[in-house]
């Protein structure tokens, strides 16, 4: 599983995170998921899925981390499990909005299920 938060409509590099520090979000001294997955060798056809962070009030407009990361890991060799999922925050600094993180627990159980061989139906 991959993810990180939606920076200017796609991953996040230095130049936006050093800007989510200047709106409020936490200084975080490691590496952004764009430069992680430069680094990740070939996938060989191993699973991946992929989420990221969105704040609520740009839910409508186009650009997501996670699907940009899972367009890197595809061309890498990766095979996704699932379509890229959003969890949305109420601001640049955080928190997640009320009942995401149910939700990402559910979504984590989808996958689970889905690496254990017992498919579900994603609609429930």
């Amino acid at each position: 599983m991959i993810g990180g938060p939606t920076h200017a409509f796609s991953m996040s590099r230095t130049a936006t995170r050093e800007d989510a520090v200047k709106q409020g979000a936490e200084a975080d001294p490691g590496i952004g998921l764009r430069e992680w997955l430069d680094d990740l060798p070939e996938g060989n056809g191993n699973p991946f899925a992929a989420f990221d962070t969105r704040v609520d009030i740009v839910r409508r407009l186009p650009g997501s981390a996670a699907k940009a990361a899972a367009k890197v890991a595809r061309k890498r060799g990766y095979q996704p499990i699932t379509r890229p999922e959003s969890f949305y925050v109420e601001d640049t600094p955080g928190p997640l909005l009320d009942g995401e993180v149910q939700r990402a627990e559910v979504w984590g159980a989808q996958l689970a299920e889905l690496l254990v061989g017992e498919p579900r139906n994603w609609a429930e």
